[in-house]
């Protein structure tokens, strides 16, 4: 039986060309559920930034909050563990995230994986919109595309991670993601953190597309937090 606990900060970590406005629909269900919530912003545009510039952003934003749980989304995923090394965060969640090692690089990281031999193609819109945006309505999409970012920094210099976090850590597999396909990210978690992810209906931007069902998600995530790794 789940047990209720003290409320979270949520901190959220937006995906790569994006923006903490990829999480806008969900701030006010986690908040509706008790919860504070801190959205960053981090600065991909400065080519000069890498993944400790990006880290920095994320621990800056929690200074002297309590009770963290990290939530970090796709290229997110490169950035939360560092962080997590130099906050308190109670929780770590990786949603369809990219898992890094320690020293390597967000560019390395797709031929490393076996990412690169997928054939995904995303070279038009319409290939695009199908990869990130399979089940986001319309009006949401073309918003989404008003609030990206020019991603610059952030993708070759080695990750400053040593070792994973002793942080509680959850994987949120997205059963209709067509970026990262379920079968390629149950290996992936497998390989770099050894446990089964947990499985949610959606696709990639499941924050636009089920804003309410992740929220509730993470939710029971933060009160089953003392049984995850």
């Amino acid at each position: 039986m789940e047990t209720e606990t003290a409320s979270a900060t949520f901190v959220l970590i937006h995906g790569g060309g994006s923006s903490s406005w990829d999480w806008h629909l969900v701030e006010p269900e986690l908040r509706r559920l008790g919860h504070d919530v801190i959205a960053v912003d981090l600065p991909i545009e400065d080519a000069g930034n890498g993944i400790a510039e990006l880290a920095d952003a994320v621990v800056a934003a929690c200074a002297d909050r309590r009770r963290l749980a990290v939530v970090a989304h796709s290229f997110g995923g490169l950035v939360a563990p560092v962080a997590c090394a130099r906050i308190e965060a109670e929780l770590l969640v990786l949603l369809a995230a990219m898992i890094p090692e320690p020293g390597e690089s967000a560019t390395q990281w797709w031929s490393a994986t076996g990412y690169d031999g997928l054939g995904i193609a995303m070279g038009t819109r319409e290939e695009e919109i199908d990869v990130f945006y399979n089940g986001v309505p319309d009006e949401l999409i073309a918003a989404a595309y008003e609030h990206e970012h020019d991603h610059a920094g952030g993708w070759s210099d080695p990750s400053p991670l040593q070792a994973w976090p002793d942080v509680p850590t959850r994987y949120l597999l997205c059963r209709d993601d067509h970026c990262f396909p379920p079968d390629f990210t149950r290996a992936h978690v497998a390989d770099r953190l050894g446990i089964t992810p947990d499985e949610i209906d959606g696709g990639h931007m499941i924050a636009l597309a089920r804003p309410r069902a992740l929220a509730e998600r993470l939710h029971r995530f933060w009160n089953e937090r003392h049984d995850a790794r």
